[in-house]
């Protein structure tokens, strides 16, 4: 990312969440790094949702002025909770890609006017990817008709999804409030297949994470490539860096340059998730992932 960026709109959103100037070190120009990740399980611990055993890497990534772009399953009320914790300024990707929320001025126009659609929403331009969730709550009403033992956090209270997940009650009812991705239980895991080419004939998709979901054809790898696309038209070069823990983040583990898996809290690496370039962080969760952070910029930076 070159000086001169930063006087465009994305260069004086990049230069607002740090006090260095970004990716500026030398007067050979360096490619811009991009940094996604999932949240549950990822930079969140599974159990306690904090990220301060990742702090030493959050802070390197600010003294750089490395974006941090959050890509989870979480809805954007829960990821909003987290960018103001983590004074994050950047777009980010809810409800598992259903939708990249932009902060307005945050790209020049003649950069998110290029093949992008987008709708304003409050503060954001929406890039609107996902099913709608309507659609998606009368297809689990279908499949339970069918048989299927399926559970979604529509069909529960504010209470029992606390319990279940261990969020707090008003993190709980921020969780319900879903726009574009059904999370649910599954009670007999053997019907996991019949369970997905069933979706799949219904026109939507399976992923798993911490929960099973239900969701449109989006996916974090479309919203992450639709965010990559814009970085390089506003920067120029860029590199880009992936961070997840589940099947849930294959696809955009896919489709960055460094792609990283961390361990679960169990202490594997889930073996559903394999890529020729994958590096597996050694780490349950935000410890695997500070340590991933700061071994890939070491070795980015001194390329």
């Amino acid at each position: 990312m070159s000086r001169d960026m930063l006087n465009t709109s994305v260069g004086r959103a990049l230069k607002s969440s740090t006090t260095s100037k970004p990716n500026s070190g030398s007067s050979q120009e360096q490619p811009a790094i991009i940094l996604f990740t999932d949240l549950d399980g990822t930079l969140l611990d599974s159990t306690s949702y904090s990220f301060e055993p990742a702090r030493p890497a959050l802070n390197l990534l600010k003294a750089l002025a490395i974006p941090l772009i959050i890509c989870s399953s979480k809805t954007r009320l829960e990821i909003e909770r987290y960018r103001g914790e983590l004074s994050n300024s950047h777009p980010f990707v809810a409800e598992s890609g259903g939708a990249i929320f932009i902060p307005k001025g945050y790209f020049p126009f003649e950069v998110l006017s290029q093949g992008v659609r987008t709708g304003a929403r409050g503060d954001y331009e929406v890039v609107l990817l996902g099913a709608e969730y309507p659609r998606l709550r009368l297809a689990m009403e279908q499949l339970r008709r069918e048989g299927f033992s399926v559970r979604g956090f529509g069909d529960m209270t504010a209470p029992e999804v606390a319990k279940m997940t261990g969020l707090t009650l008003e993190e709980a009812a921020m969780a319900k409030e879903r726009d574009f991705d059904e999370p649910f239980i599954l009670e007999k895991a053997a019907d996991f297949e019949i369970l997905r080419e069933r979706i799949v004939r219904l026109g939507f998709r399976l992923t798993k994470g911490a929960f099973y979901h239900i969701s449109g054809e989006s996916d974090k790898g479309e919203a992450v490539s639709i965010l990559s696309g814009l970085y390089q038209r506003a920067l120029g070069s860029i590199i880009t860096i992936g961070l997840g823990d589940s099947p849930n983040d294959f696809s955009m583990l896919e489709c960055v340059d460094y792609p990283v898996l961390v361990q679960k809290s169990d202490g594997r690496h889930d073996p559903a998730v394999s890529l020729p370039n994958l590096m597996r962080a050694e780490g349950i969760g935000p410890f695997g992932w500070n340590e991933a952070v700061i071994t890939l910029l070491r070795q980015i930076t001194l390329k």
